[in-house]
């Protein structure tokens, strides 16, 4: 089920534009795409499913995977609607990512730590203050490490790749309209 709603949550894409006074997106941020844009911050990073599919592999290498799925998972309980889905998502992250026997624990301070009592009345921001420790741990710490990484590299590389391919082909295209008419 967990894993179910982390799938979920990486495909779906929020927006994340910045607005000009008439609400049309503002060009810095319409010429980010892709590791441009992961690189200008974590938030980024998070809202792109192809950014988030690679931060994970990277966490995974460095055994701290558990921080970034406790974040989508706070992200995706969050919307959850009615008391009994939120009670029961409230406890599956509990025993996922903050009880002593979690799967997969996550690193916030002990007195953050929720006893298991606050799962009987759960609500939307109950996890907001962990969520926050997880999100300036990564950034401060895991998100740097990222950028400097062979696999944040390595997909700039084929992306810088790809659109110098395509610019080619652009170029290609527009000289043959020119000679063939």
């Amino acid at each position: 089920m967990f894993n179910r709603a982390v799938s979920r949550l990486s495909r779906k894409r929020p927006p994340s534009e910045i607005n000009d006074s008439e609400g049309h997106p503002s060009s810095s941020q319409q010429s980010l795409k892709g590791t441009s844009k992961w690189a200008s911050s974590l938030e980024n990073l998070l809202e792109d499913p192809e950014g988030v599919k690679r931060f994970r592999e990277f966490l995974k290498k460095e055994f701290s995977e558990e921080n970034v799925l406790f974040w989508l998972a706070c992200e995706e309980f969050k919307k959850t609607q009615g008391k009994k889905q939120m009670q029961e998502k409230a406890k599956e992250i509990y025993m996922t990512f903050l009880s002593s026997k979690a799967s997969s624990q996550v690193n916030v301070e002990g007195q953050s730590r929720l006893s298991e009592t606050i799962l009987e009345t759960p609500h939307p921001l109950m996890f907001q203050k962990l969520q926050d420790q997880i999100f300036n741990l990564m950034k401060y710490d895991s998100y740097s490490r990222f950028l400097k990484s062979d696999i944040f590299l390595n997909h700039k590389k084929s992306e810088e790749q790809e659109e110098n391919s395509s610019e080619a082909q652009t170029a290609a295209k527009r000289a043959s309209r020119i000679y063939n008419t």
